[in-house]
């Protein structure tokens, strides 16, 4: 394909002649001109609503010569998102969905020489209110229309990200030429026993009369005179609809040295190739086994489909919503994942390789693509595939009451077609699921009363997406949306079946409750904490820093922040005590949740974080924050996530084995004062067979005031407090500190002369691009640990060992 990409100008309201970047969008093409300031930092969001209410065009010159073939294609892999596209001055189509591909033949519509090429942006808004006024409002999370048109929702605002309502052309754009015969679809299904089915679909050349540009052009217009073509113009299996012509056509598959063929008789447009490949390697999640891929090609006459497939199995238990991969039971280690930039097009292949090696860092199995954003790019898939990372996809509804008349239901089905055709093959792609939260704000949200009877999405994710992908994609599970409970007149949130999402916790409970629930999946919970320093004094201006600096954007956020302190922290006097205080508190919430679900194991089979990332700098539930650091959380989530932990629930001492092979060893439990003395020890063997759980009630575990029980094992460790912080009567922190230049950065040595509890270090106050690979760590009198430091600059060694760069909770503290 000739990608059409370069020479492209913006224009709307006072700007004419924009420099634009194809794929990109407006905001990022006035960001570059210097037309805006950075919608990320300060305040600047709320004063760009008017781009998304302004109409844009897009327009490029791009010289044609001509290639002989039967058919030209301009092939629109993203418009974002009410479209009309024209070549010449000519109108090929129009669109309203960002997430489907568009196919145009513009061969009639095409000139020797110069061509040019605009594509019109009507407002988001206006299509979005114009939609809402004919067929009635309907509930949502929040006063935008974002469930009246086929756009990524979390544009509109999300409680945790800026209304940035976008417009361009945000994927790839380009000519494809053909004649013959084309693959207009293909369908690969490769399963662990080594049996690889095939289906595909081809079109070709149907019998025309010739006709002028303007003809066509004029028919174009005629079939879209409504304004929005049934399905955006394109058949729901992509490309136009052409049958076959007279000759028959062969179709060779070839994966692992297995070659098949079948062939088409004349007229025949659809067919399947069966190989069967003799012991394949399996693709595995991580910590299951390695990710094999095998290359499959599939030929129809000069037309070439390829892409890596893996041979798998993935079943889904219903009831106790158990996923199995090649007959494994996998406990779900996982994050939900949000689009990474709210400007997707400058999200790069690089990115995705840092935040999922963040994921896998902190020791997930799985990311959830969420369904208020977008159905994910292959670049996504194919680092999951890799790396062994399952996905969970969300068809993009969330949080709203959705219309389920035309134009939606078709632009619905054609976009499910569109996807789920093109990501099936990935290995990694474990679940289709209907929607985020929109069951449970039928059922719970007073949504019916609101409603009167008007159509809500039911229709979509009880039949029209459960049909779509059993048709296409019968091998993988589909699932109607989460929360469920896997029959429609059950609570969704019921905790026995299915999934849940626990949000009591955030809203209004204290993450002691998390212990109050016994689910069988949970597939969102999550606490609040602010970005990194340094992400925060990039994006904000304010000096001081405070901790209204950072934007909130949850309701009743920052009360949240400090009622979820509770007795656990001490009160922050301070920007600085509130911002390590705060995230600690994050990191504390989370293990503490995950923890206790994991204890439940097999009874539970899967936790799922919100939220792995974040699109800006904000105060939010993210791990990693929008400059892409890692909060402390992370590390908080790669303890609680290690395939063996050690964890005190309550007053039993639970093993956690997630591992292939038997955990065995000796089991040392102390109890001590906070002064380090030794009060009592006690000590078994023990064995933790593998995927299970062991439960041990330690006999010395009566603690008084100022005690502590540490629980060790190979090297994993848990520690029960007495009583919560404020009221251990920790001595004040004492340690001595070494500090070395080495190459790539900086060691520093900590010895802990009392106990430092929370021990945190943040170098990125020195320096914005350190990191360092360990924080929260607990030590007890005469215990050291090491951390690595990387940074180009010579750090202070005073300023890295004191206040507030090196923290801990019983430090002490400058004025104290």
């Amino acid at each position: 394909m000739r990608t059409l990409h370069q020479g492209w100008t913006l224009t709307g309201a006072e700007h004419s002649g924009v420099p634009a970047t194809v794929p990109g969008c407006v905001h990022t093409d006035l960001l570059a001109a210097g037309l805006i300031d950075d919608p990320y930092l300060d305040r600047n969001e709320e004063r760009l609503s008017w781009i998304g209410r302004t109409p844009w065009t897009y327009q490029t010159v791009f010289n044609w010569a001509g290639t002989g073939d039967e058919h030209v294609d301009l092939v629109c892999a993203g418009l974002d998102t009410v479209a009309t596209v024209l070549v010449n001055g000519v109108e090929a189509g129009r669109t309203a969905n960002m997430h489907r591909t568009h196919r145009f033949p513009v061969k009639r519509l095409l000139r020797e020489g110069a061509n040019r090429l605009e594509v019109r942006f009507d407002s988001a808004y206006a299509y979005a209110e114009a939609r809402r006024d004919e067929l009635g409002d309907r509930p949502g999370a929040y006063p935008e229309p974002y469930q009246f048109i086929r756009k990524m929702a979390c544009n509109f605002g999300w409680d945790w990200g800026p209304t940035l309502v976008t417009a361009g052309i945000w994927r790839a754009i380009g000519l494809e030429s053909w004649s013959g015969v084309r693959l207009a679809e293909v369908l690969p299904t490769a399963g662990a026993d080594g049996e690889v089915e095939v289906r595909f679909s081809v079109e070709g050349t149907p019998p025309a009369e010739a006709g002028t540009a303007e003809e066509a052009g004029a028919a174009v217009a005629g079939a879209f005179a409504d304004g929005v073509p049934p399905g955006g113009g394109v058949p729901p299996g992509g490309g136009a609809a052409s049958g076959v012509g007279a000759a028959s056509v062969e179709v060779v598959a070839d994966v692992a040295g297995v070659q098949g063929r079948v062939r088409l008789a004349a007229g025949q447009t659809q067919g399947v190739i069966r190989l069967r490949v003799q012991d394949p390697e399996l693709w595995w999640p991580r910590g299951y086994g390695e990710p094999r891929l095998y290359e499959l090609t599939v030929r129809a006459g000069d037309h070439v489909w390829s892409g890596r497939i893996g041979f798998r199995d993935v079943r889904l238990d219903r009831e106790a919503f158990r996923l199995s991969v090649n007959g494994e039971p996998v406990f779900v280690k996982g994050f939900n994942w949000i689009p990474d930039d709210c400007f997707p097009a400058r999200i790069t292949p690089e990115t995705l390789r840092e935040r999922m090696g963040q994921a896998i860092g902190a020791g997930a199995n799985l990311l959830r693509v969420w369904g208020g954003g977008v159905y994910e790019s292959d670049a996504f898939y194919d680092l999951a595939d890799e790396l062994g990372i399952m996905v969970w996809q969300d068809f993009p509804f969330a949080c709203a009451a959705y219309p389920e008349e035309e134009p939606f239901t078709g632009e619905v089905e054609a976009e499910a077609r569109d996807n789920v055709a093109r990501l099936m093959r990935h290995p990694s792609l474990v679940i289709w699921c209907g929607n985020n939260e929109n069951l449970e704000g039928h059922w719970h949200w007073n949504w019916k009363k609101e409603l009167r009877g008007r159509t809500w999405g039911g229709g979509f994710y009880h039949d029209l997406l459960p049909r779509v992908t059993a048709e296409l994609d019968p091998a993988r599970p589909y699932w109607p949306g989460s929360p469920y409970s896997g029959a429609p007149d059950r609570d969704p949130n019921d905790p026995q079946r299915g999934t849940i999402h626990i949000w009591t916790v955030w809203n209004a409970q204290d993450y002691t409750h998390y212990a109050a629930y016994t689910p069988r999946f949970v597939a969102e919970f999550g606490f609040q904490g602010p970005p990194a320093y340094a992400t925060l004094r990039r994006a904000s201006s304010d000096r001081p820093l405070t901790p209204d600096s950072s934007p909130q954007k949850a309701i009743g956020g920052r009360d949240k922040l400090l009622r979820g302190l509770g007795a656990h922290l001490p009160r922050p006097e301070t920007f600085d005590d509130w911002h390590y205080l705060t995230q600690l508190n994050q990191a504390r919430a989370l293990a503490f949740g995950v923890e206790r679900f994991r204890a439940l194991m097999p009874y539970c089979m899967g936790t799922i974080i919100w939220q792995l990332n974040d699109c800006w700098p904000v105060t939010s539930w993210a791990a990693v924050d929008g400059d892409g650091r890692e909060k402390p959380l992370w590390y908080g989530m790669r303890r609680a996530y290690a395939p063996r932990i050690l964890t005190f629930q309550d007053m039993e001492l639970v093993a956690v084995n997630d591992t292939a092979q038997p955990w065995e060893g000796e089991l040392a439990i102390t109890r001590m004062s906070v002064r380090g003395e030794t009060l009592a020890k006690e000590s078994m063997g023990v064995r933790i067979e593998p995927r299970a759980v062991l439960g041990v009630e330690p006999a010395i575990g009566d603690l008084r005031e100022g005690e502590l029980l540490v629980a060790e094992l190979d090297g994993a460790r848990a520690l029960r407090m007495a009583a919560e912080d404020p009221d251990m009567g920790y001595p004040e922190a004492a340690c001595t500190t070494q500090v070395e230049a080495v190459d790539g950065g900086v060691r520093l040595r900590v010895t802990a002369r009392t106990i430092l509890r929370e021990l945190a270090v943040f170098p990125d106050r020195l320096d914005p691009d350190a990191r360092i690979d360990d924080q929260l760590v607990t030590l007890l009198p005469g215990e050291s640990a090491t951390f690595h430091i990387q940074t180009s600059r010579s750090l202070d060694p005073a300023a890295l060992t004191a206040y507030p760069v090196l923290r801990c909770v019983n430090e002490h503290r400058p004025g104290s």
